[in-house]
């Protein structure tokens, strides 16, 4: 076991331990994830999820990798854009957020080309050189080592492939006071009422928090071979979709 350090939320833990706890707080709230996402956001995170795709550029011959996947909303919104020879791949660490996001998939009537794959982001069983396009929403927050999951993500974009975040991220000044108050006094005591776990809401506003800022992203995607980066932020810098390329040799 490795005695290297991460953070779940305000915590420090093991790399072993917060991969339990994370786990263990999206079994707690697969079931109420999208009616929380709805009351927390006010609805807006559908909004951002539609512009987040429209950037994405999606053509009919992707293939499409969707990291953190969970109930599956970003892939509902990419599938209609592919065609015979294009493909996605849901992929989450955790077995009931990816089983609530296959059913919502088969509900929606979305099922050629379209796989489910268990895994985590730091270590995925795909080929190099795979993928148009992989994207993560709401998700990279969460992963137990960020270096390393960027780097493997780096590997399975093809040349000219490009990677999309969609993230919580700071707002700005003028927004933070205002910000702080809903994350920790409401958000819990909505994750309460809602979803009867206010724990887990709790450990979600602390990891907003702990998540690295607009400019420290940027340079984690830089560092680990991505180029023309940028990131654009969405009310006020709450929200940011950050996009790296791996261009083409």
């Amino acid at each position: 076991m490795t005695n290297k350090s991460t953070h779940f939320g305000y915590q420090d833990v093991s790399l072993e331990e917060k991969t339990e706890k994370v786990t263990a707080v999206f079994e707690s709230v697969a079931g109420n994830y999208d009616i929380m996402n709805d009351v927390m956001s006010f609805g807006l995170h559908r909004v951002w999820k539609r512009y987040f795709v429209h950037l994405a550029n999606i053509r009919p011959h992707f293939q499409i990798l969707d990291l953190a996947a969970g109930t599956g909303d970003i892939a509902a919104l990419m599938a209609p854009k592919l065609g015979d020879k294009g493909s996605i791949v849901l992929c989450d660490p955790n077995g009931p957020m990816l089983e609530e996001g296959r059913q919502r998939m088969v509900d929606k009537g979305l099922l050629k080309k379209i796989y489910y794959v268990q895994a985590m982001g730091e270590d995925l069983p795909f080929p190099h050189d795979h993928f148009d396009r992989i994207t993560i929403a709401f998700g990279l927050r969460n992963f137990t080592d960020k270096d390393k999951a960027l780097r493997t993500i780096f590997k399975l974009l093809k040349p000219g492939g490009q990677l999309m975040v969609l993230e919580f991220s700071k707002p700005k000044q003028w927004l933070q006071g205002a910000y702080n108050a809903y994350s920790f006094k409401l958000l819990p005591k909505m994750g309460e009422i809602i979803a009867k776990d206010a724990m887990s809401y709790q450990y979600l506003a602390e990891s907003i928090r702990k998540h690295p800022d607009q400019e420290t992203l940027k340079s984690m995607f830089e560092t680990v071979g991505f180029e023309k980066c940028d990131y654009l932020n969405l009310k006020g810098g709450i929200v940011s979709i950050h996009r790296g390329h791996k261009l083409s040799i």
